[in-house]
This record gives structure tokens, sequence and C-alpha cells, in this order.
């Protein structure tokens, strides 16, 4: 479903601020797939996603999803099969815009709709925009014509998390997108991503500092270090697995011990 092959990419060559960002990563995912990534800061993770979602070109290697190659497609063409969220609540929406507006734009870009004009927005779509903002049971659906801007960061990145998936992307890429809330609400946001997912079988990838939620959500982990994905851990292997273990299981496939204090301070 999502292939990379050799991938690498190193920012600033020739200077001393060289850094290897990607260095020769491979992976393969299957349709469905809904996979956990930790790691230092540093570790890649997030150059992944853009390589993923085309912010920049790689230096070496393809990227393949659903069997077409998309290693040099602009970014934009990229979005209408690939749905982001973010660490910050506030790049998702467009604040002086309502909710039914950002929805609006989120839905009629996308690959089936993409023909179809702001203006042609119908009582049928806005329908489906009050049904599915009712999903997210935070009320919403009776405020679909106030500023975005009006919502707290969780709500925002709950809009977003619907915006991205209103019609189901070929694959969504979760930045720590909770790593901004609050517990409560991050938990309530981890759980609408889960029924999410699960419910539209949309193939994942979720970067997170939190260990003990990469072993609880999804269907398998990834740990990064260096640019390589130096575990991939799924099915049997990974039931029962707990921090300590996965902790282990890193500093053995890496040759050195976790250091990044946030991940490691995280209770969870």
């Amino acid at each position: 479903m999502l292939e990379l092959k050799n991938v690498s990419k190193t920012f600033n060559p020739g200077t001393v601020n060289e850094k290897k960002a990607l260095d020769g990563l491979s992976v393969a995912l299957d349709e469905g797939d809904f996979v956990t990534i930790v790691g230092s800061n540093g570790a890649g993770k997030s150059t992944l996603f853009n390589a993923v979602a085309g912010d920049f070109y790689v230096d070496e290697g393809s990227i393949v999803l659903d069997g077409r190659d998309i290693t040099y497609l602009p970014a934009h063409r990229r979005s209408r099969q690939i749905g982001r969220l973010f660490q910050d609540p506030m790049r998702g929406t467009a604040p002086h815009m309502t909710i039914e507006e950002n929805l609006a734009l989120a839905y009629l870009r996308t690959a089936k709709h993409q023909k179809a004009f702001f203006s042609r927005v119908s009582r049928e779509d806005k329908e489906f925009f009050h049904a599915q903002l009712a999903r997210l049971g935070m009320g919403l659906e009776d405020r679909m014509r106030q500023p975005v801007g009006l919502l707290s960061g969780g709500q925002r990145q709950a809009l977003t998390l619907l915006m991205a998936t209103m019609v189901p992307p070929k694959l969504l890429l979760l930045d720590e997108h909770t790593a901004a809330l609050d517990p409560a609400t991050a938990e309530k946001v981890l759980s609408l991503t889960r029924e999410i997912v699960e419910a539209g079988h949309i193939t994942c990838l979720m970067i997170t500092h939190n260990m003990k939620n990469a072993l609880e959500l999804g269907s398998r982990t990834f740990m990064m270090d260096g640019g390589r994905i130096v575990l991939d851990i799924r099915g049997k292997e990974r039931t029962g697995l707990t921090v300590e273990d996965l902790l282990e299981r890193f500093r053995s496939g890496a040759g050195h011990a976790l250091d990044n204090d946030r991940i490691l301070l995280s209770d969870g």
C-alpha cells in the first residue's frame, strides 16, 4: 500500500550544518496498517512524514502509494490522497472561516470532489457535515456558522481530524497531533482517532512521544534512530510488550539507550 525503498535525504550538504535525516530507509505498509512511531529528536520521524507528503523531494530512493510512484509528485497533488495533522492545532484550519466553510473546503478539494466549486455546497452536503460533526460529541454540529478561531485547541484538532478523514484518504499522517493538548482532551482526540481510523480502515502513521500509547494504539510500532527504522514490531511480538521491553529492544537495535527525556518521562 505504501512502500519506501532506500529513501535518503541530506540537508545542507557540503556545509558544517550537513545533516543526514533519512539514511537508506526502506519499509512497506499493508492497507489498513495503523503504525505508531517513536524516537528521539532528530531521529527522522517528521522528516519521514515530510518526504511522504512531498514537502521536499528525496535525494535517493522511491516512494510508492497504492501502486503509484509519487516520488516526484508535487505536494498539492499528494494532498488529495494523504491526510495530515500536526502538533499545532492552528495549522489544520482557517480561523476566520466558519466550521461549515472549513469542512466544505476540505470536502470539495478531495479527489472525489475536486471539480466542484465552493459555491456548490448543497443542502445534502450541509446535512452530511452536521452528521459528521455530531460524531465528535463536542456539540460542534450546533455551531457550524461560528468561526473556527473561537474553538479550543482540542476542538480544532478534532475538527482537523474530521476534515482529513470525511472522505477517507489512502494514507493518514498524524504528527504528534495530541502533544499540545491537555491530558483529558488528548485522550478524547486519541479515542476519536482510533474510532475514525478503524471505521474507515485507513492506513495510518502516527508519531507519538508517549510510549504507552505507541504500544496500545494501532497494530504496529516503529522505533526510529539516525534516519532509520531500527525496530518494526507487530502481531504476537507486540502483544504484551511493556514500555521497559520496548526500551530494551531499542537499546539492542540502535546500539545505545533512548535519550529523549520527553519520551522517558511520559507516564501515559
